[in-house]
């Protein structure tokens, strides 16, 4: 059963293909940064298309923003509400 986060079986060029390795190293910022170069330079469809999937599985889910700052209100609203019973 393959993983959601594999690499592609044929990344277009040895340019994404670093991309991809620095990325399945666990060095996302850097494997961001190659594919963002990659873009600027007008890549063929194949490579802008894979360069866009790694910035996409590279981003944060807004969504975790979110549940971050409720996690975060309710961590206060329990030490409001301890301090006050006293």
């Amino acid at each position: 059963m393959a993983k959601g986060g594999q690499t592609p079986q044929d990344p277009a060029s040895p340019r994404m293909q670093a991309a991809w390795k620095l990325k399945d190293a666990g060095d996302v910022v850097a494997a961001r940064r190659a594919a963002l170069h990659l873009l600027a330079d007008a890549p063929s469809p194949d490579d802008a298309a894979q360069a866009r999937e790694l910035l996409r599985r590279g981003t944060t889910a807004p969504a975790l923003y979110g549940f971050a700052a409720l996690a975060a209100f309710l961590l206060v609203l329990l030490v409001v509400l301890a301090t006050t019973r006293y």
